[in-house]
């Protein structure tokens, strides 16, 4: 019996087992791993709204197809439905500017329906797209029944204002919600924020950088479930008497009021927030946090992070903050700490970890040796101070201390032998930007947790085996920038016991007695991932070792040494490198390119940065030669190729087109300063993410492309200094363009509508060419244009009145041209601004170091040591001024103003509003037909450095007032017919020469060697000759005009008389007759004829 029961047990477990695998297989059979059908083909729909540039390229019209695995996208592992769908910047291209006009031109209305078939989706990220508002009846409240699963919405940069509110406060799911940088002011819907109460689960609030003001915070009062609210750079500002309304939100916890223009806060409005801690106040004008609550200090119990950065407070600051007892973070930098800080002030703050009091004007850090900060406190910054190198010694009681920033503090001197070596967690030192000096002190090598040290731009002497630092172990870090190199003892053979990860050692080596090798000890370095040892004068060959023996190296910067020989770095070497800088040294040679086999049709071989990580390759000013299309066209990642200033040669034009795609990657080619030449390649106008060309000081010849017009996302061209012909073509308007460079060529024609409506434009520089035509009427609608040159061309007509409409001009130059007609009096309402526009954006950013978040975060730590240019191109500007021929490029250009309308033939008087131009640098008048006085206003040009008003035909007295002009350094009149004195030689007038007033012979003073005194009697004969000379030269004039006019008259008179009178006809010709046969002529009447004819003529 029991046999069988135990028979009918395994049976049964048997048939379970079969039935729980045909379950299990048929859910196997009903899932699939791709995507939903209709989900899929709701992606496709949407495709088209955000695909600016292809961004969307993997999604892909083919059936079957799995949507979940497209990117952007991401699906729920077991239902297979879209839960997030991340579409930032696919409408608005992220890298162009969010704060210009182009974004309003771009803006769109969304219709939300799009999204209603992903009815799981949970995250919606649609930031930086443009999007100006919904479709009539299509807002986000056509989600709330559907999409009933949607937490979090980004909705940041783009066009927004108040109208969309009322939809949004539909979404009842939502716990994100991200509004930050549209136009929300709280105008046009006031009741537009009280709608978003309504939103009952919603935890964070980001709302900055719009233009609301303090009355926001009424609305914020409902939303009691937000833990995080954000409200930084609105228009928030006085007393913010509206900041109690925040004690309904319970659950704050992150609070961000940053940015604004708020005086003061009251700590009634802040301490019933017992759950936050976060607070930042920073970037306001606050000078104290007022006490409005019956002697209540500011009691926020649970606050660990507190930002005051960039206020008004003083050092009676820490008194008012003495209740916050948990903080561990406290930043109060530029702000108006002054003298001495007592530490015991802190002390209150028993739990503080971080202290930052840079920018400040501190002088002393009082320490004591009992003080309860000393043994939490873990990061002090105290840079841009003004500190005695004692503190060095008394600063060893922090023992806790891990980070000690002590950058441009006003150190002077050697380090001290105690104090600061007693750190023994020590992990990031900075005492860079000092004047510190000496060997580095024994008691240095007890540093032993030291990771990142950056002695930088002091007067160290560091021996050349780096022994100081052989036994910091855990150095990982370490900048010893513009110090000196020295030698070591010959026995000293230690390899050191570090393995760096950076190493900055730039402009170091500096005695000539030294090795110009590479310091040995890198031979031992194996995971370096930045290396820097630029502006050295190493020689040798170039050290690929440093490739071979560090196989995660991304930034490899040489440049400015003396490396020789061939480059000879192959593609295996560089395979994880993203940027190589070996400019201004002395390789020779071709880039190595083994291109025997093939031709440049077809497949590009591999080769020196093809299939790389490479992005960043500059090979600027050696002597490398070859042909420079392979190179380029083989970039498949690089985006910025800078190959200037070398002997690279040939045509560019010989390519297939058909048989290659351009590198899309490629965002920057500088091939200016080359030996290239034939016509400019076609080709190039498939570089569709180009944004900067520059081909200037070249050979190249024929027109300019059309193909140049599809160029979409150029804002730097430079052409300049070839032998281009042609017109330029009328599509060549490109969106974005800033800076175009076309001089130097020998381009002709009219510019009809080249550049046309081109509202981005910020120098246009056309000098030099074969154009002609007037200068359109149009030339308004360059709303941003900033600097105009077209000196030295053909161009004729008037001055237009269109320029003045041009508010953003401070650069014109229309020398040497033909214009004629008056100078227009609108140019004196150009206000001249400061304009950085004129400086090409390069930024800088730090090495892309991939490998983890403690490798970035210690080149941040070096500062600018470590960051480069994020752009090698720079925007030059060439102007005449001061006689000369100068370039401005930099700050310098940024602040340049002038007007340059020499050389043509201008008429008229010089218009008195030129003397509104307060901000003009240099104004140049000269080679004119000018006619009249010299306006006294232009004493008003109180920024001018060079007036040149010489060569026209100005009469009159040179204004005294012009004495006032104390920025004037050159100044000329010559070549006019002024008179009277010249000014009195003072001030900037008492540095000027007899040439400033040559070619005026009735100018006098003694600068002219010519007095204008008439008590003197030779100089008053002089004087009253000249003037009489000059009275008589007016009378003889009037004379013989009268003369001749009366002669005439009276002939017209006689003979008039005569014709109509036959009496006095015959009288006449019978007294004619008599006076022949007896009137002789006298010798007064010979005398008064001669001398008659003689003034006449």
């Amino acid at each position: 019996m029991m046999m069988m029961m135990m028979m009918e047990w395994k049976w049964l477990r048997f048939i379970r087992m079969a039935v729980m695998l045909l379950v299990l297989e048929g859910c196997r059979w009903c899932t699939t791993d791709a995507c939903l059908e209709h989900e899929r083909i709701a992606l496709l729909h949407l495709k088209p709204f955000f695909n600016y540039q292809n961004q969307l390229q993997s999604w892909v019209e083919v059936k079957g197809s799995d949507c979940c695995k497209w990117e952007r996208v991401e699906c729920n592992t077991t239902t297979r439905r879209l839960i997030q769908l991340s579409l930032n910047s696919t409408r608005w291209f992220d890298n162009m500017r969010y704060d210009t006009d182009n974004r309003n031109l771009n803006a769109w209305y969304l219709n939300t329906s799009m999204f209603l078939p992903f009815e799981e989706l949970k995250s919606l990220y649609l930031r930086g797209n443009a999007i100006s508002g919904n479709l009539e009846n299509e807002g986000f409240g056509k989600l709330s029944s559907t999409l009933s699963n949607l937490e979090i919405l980004d909705l940041r940069e783009n066009y927004l204002n108040d109208s969309i509110l009322l939809s949004l406060s539909e979404l009842s799911s939502l716990r994100y919600l991200d509004l930050s940088y549209n136009r929300f002011e709280r105008s046009s819907h006031p009741r537009g924020f009280q709608w978003l109460s309504r939103l009952t689960k919603l935890e964070t609030l980001y709302l900055s950088g719009n233009s609301l003001k303090n009355s926001i915070l009424l609305h914020m009062r409902n939303l009691s479930s937000l833990k995080t609210l954000s409200l930084s750079g609105n228009q928030l500002g006085g007393k913010l008497l509206h900041i109690q309304e925040l004690n309904h939100l319970a659950n704050l916890k992150y609070l961000d009021l940053s940015d604004n223009q708020i005086e003061s806060i009251s700590n009634k409005g802040l301490n019933n927030l017992s759950n936050l801690k976060y607070l930042d106040l920073s970037d306001n004008n606050i000078e104290s946090i007022s006490n409005q609550d019956g002697g209540r200090k500011l009691e926020l119990t649970h606050l660990e992070e507190l930002n005051l950065d960039g206020n008004l407070f003083n050092t009676s600051v820490f008194a008012s903050l003495n209740k916050l007892s948990n903080l561990k973070s406290l930043s109060i930098s530029d702000n108006q700490l002054k003298g001495s800080i007592d530490m015991k002030d802190l002390e209150a703050f028993i739990n503080l970890r971080e202290l930052d009091m840079r920018y400040n004007e501190l002088k002393d850090l009082v320490i004591h040796q009992d003080s309860n900060v000393s043994s939490s406190l873990e990061e002090i910054y105290l840079d841009y101070s003004t500190l005695n190198t004692n503190i060095l010694q008394s600063i060893g009681v922090f023992a806790s201390l891990k980070t000690l920033s002590l950058y441009h503090c006003g150190l002077i001197g050697p380090l001290p032998n105690q104090g600061w070596c007693d750190l023994k967690n020590l992990e990031v030192l900075d005492v860079s930007n000092n004047a510190l000096e000496g060997m580095l002190p024994r008691c240095f090598s007890n540093l032993t947790s030291l990771r990142v040290l950056d002695v930088s731009r002091n007067h160290f002497q560091i021996p050349l085996s780096f022994a100081p630092f052989a036994n910091l172990s855990n150095l990982k870090a370490l900048s010893i920038n513009e110090n000196k190199m020295v030698m070591e003892p010959s026995f000293y053979t230690s390899i050191p016991k570090f393995q760096l990860e950076v190493i900055s050692l730039s402009k170091c080596i500096t005695s000539q007695q030294l090795s110009r090798k590479v310091p040995t000890f890198l031979y031992y370095q194996y995971d370096l991932r930045y290396v820097d040892l630029s502006h050295n004068n190493l020689s040798g060959t170039l050290p690929t070792w440093l490739l071979e023996n560090n196989t995660k190296l991304e930034e490899l910067i040489l440049k400015g040494n003396s490396f020789t020989g061939p480059l000879s770095l192959s593609s295996a070497l560089i395979s994880n490198v993203s940027s190589i800088d070996i400019s201004e040294n002395k390789l020779q040679g071709q880039i190595p390119t083994d291109l025997s086999n093939n031709q440049l049709y077809g497949k590009v071989p591999e080769e020196l940065i093809a299939k790389g990580s490479l992005t960043i390759l500059r090979l600027s000013n050696n002597n490398l030669s070859g042909n420079v299309v392979p190179v380029i066209l083989s970039a498949n990642w690089v985006q910025h190729l800078y190959l200037d200033g070398n002997n690279f040669s040939g045509e560019m034009t010989n390519v297939d087109v058909s048989t290659f795609e351009f590198p899309n990657s490629l965002q920057e080619i500088d091939l200016s300063n080359n030996k290239l030449h034939g016509k400019l390649p076609r080709w190039i106008g498939n570089a569709s993410f180009l944004g900067r060309l520059a081909m200037s000081n070249n050979s190249f010849e024929g027109s300019i492309p059309m193909e140049f017009c599809k160029l979409n996302s150029l804002e730097f061209l430079d052409l300049s200094q070839n032998n281009l012909s042609g017109s330029i073509p009328s599509c060549f308007n490109p969106l974005n363009i800033e800076h175009v460079h076309l001089h130097g060529n020998r381009l002709r024609g009219p510019l009809s509508l080249a550049f046309y409506n081109s509202s981005s434009i910020v120098t246009l520089d056309l000098r030099g060419n074969n154009l002609t035509g007037s200068i359109p009427k149009w030339i308004y609608t360059l709303s941003s244009l900033s600097v105009l040159l077209l000196k030295d061309n053909h161009f004729h007509g008037k001055v237009p009145i269109e320029l003045c409409k041009l508010h953003s001009l401070s650069i014109i130059d229309l020398s040497q041209n033909m214009f004629s007609g008056p100078i227009p009096s609108c140019l004196g309402n150009l206000s001249l601004p400061m304009q950085t526009k004129k400086i090409l954006e390069t930024g800088f950013y730090g090495p892309s170091i991939e490998e983890d978040e403690t490798t970035r975060s210690m080149i941040l730590n070096l500062g600018m040591d470590s960051y480069y240019p994020g752009s090698y191109f720079e925007e030059v500007i060439e102007f005449t001024t001061k006689s000369g021929f100068y370039s401005y490029k930099g700050d310098i250009l940024s602040y340049m103003t002038g007007i340059d309308l020499s050389r043509n033939n201008l008429t008229g008087h010089i218009p008195p509003e030129l003397g509104n131009l307060s901000e003009i640098h240099s104004l140049n008048l000269s080679h004119n037909k000018l006619t009249g006085v010299i306006p006294s206003s232009l004493s008003k040009l109180h920024q001018i450095e060079s007036l040149d008003l010489s060569y026209n035909n100005l009469s009159g007295e040179i204004p005294n007032q012009l004495v006032e002009l104390n920025s004037l350094e050159v100044f000329s009149v010559a070549f006019n017919n002024l008179s009277g004195s010249i000014p009195e030689p003072k001030a900037q007038f008492g540095t000027f020469i007899e040439n400033s007033y040559q070619g005026n012979p009735f100018l006098c003073g003694v600068i002219l060697h010519k007095s204008c005194s008439k008590t003197d009697s030779p100089s008053t004969i002089s004087t009253v000759s000249e003037d009489k000379g000059e009275d008589g030269l007016i009378d003889t004039y009037d004379f013989c005009v009268s003369f001749l006019v009366s002669y005439v008259v009276v002939l017209l008179t006689i003979f008039v008389v005569l014709y109509i009178n036959p009496h006095w006809r015959r009288a006449w010709f019978s007294l004619v007759g008599k006076c022949i046969t007896t009137c002789r002529y006298s010798n007064v009447g010979n005398f008064l004829t001669y001398h008659i004819f003689k003034q006449c003529v």
